[in-house]
């Protein structure tokens, strides 16, 4: 049997104010800032670099995945910033896109020296930075305690 929560509305949940502190603390850090940054130019130099590289004609399937990939990297940056407390915990997609893109140079079979390089360079990146934003996720744990659902004895003298 399952069982049903006694609150209406998310909002009236007493953990609220602690995952709101939480997802604060991880935004708020230089390190976060940062890494919101740098996301946001990997996906848009991923999106654009076909036709900075000169590869648009000669890699067309590689353009248009670098394209719709920067694109998505794009999009999960400015979400890092506006919905860090839903992005944070995806940013494990953002690992994945990043050894797809190193990948699918080989995968498609269109390859030259300016493709690999710049989807092994730009993908290289873009997996660093999704696990580093996993990383931040971990590092900024909660300030109390809990042990299988239960809350030790810290969190009550608070």
């Amino acid at each position: 049997m399952s069982e049903v929560s006694s609150y209406r509305t998310i909002s009236e949940h007493p953990d609220v104010a602690e995952m709101r502190e939480r997802y604060e603390r991880i935004t708020a850090s230089g390190q976060a800032i940062v890494i919101d940054g740098l996301v946001l130019l990997a996906g848009a130099w991923l999106a654009i670099s076909p036709w900075i590289v000169h590869f648009n004609m000669s890699a067309p399937s590689v353009t248009i995945n670098n394209l719709i990939l920067g694109v998505m990297v794009s999009v999960i940056a400015l979400g890092l910033t506006w919905a860090p407390a839903r992005m944070y915990r995806l940013s494990w997609a953002m690992a994945a896109i990043g050894v797809w893109v190193i990948i699918a140079p080989f995968v498609t079979r269109q390859w030259n020296a300016g493709v690999i390089w710049t989807n092994a360079v730009t993908g290289g990146l873009t997996l660093l930075l999704g696990l580093a934003a996993v990383g931040i996720l971990f590092t900024t744990g909660r300030t109390g305690t809990r042990t299988g659902g239960r809350t030790t004895g810290s969190e009550h003298q608070r």
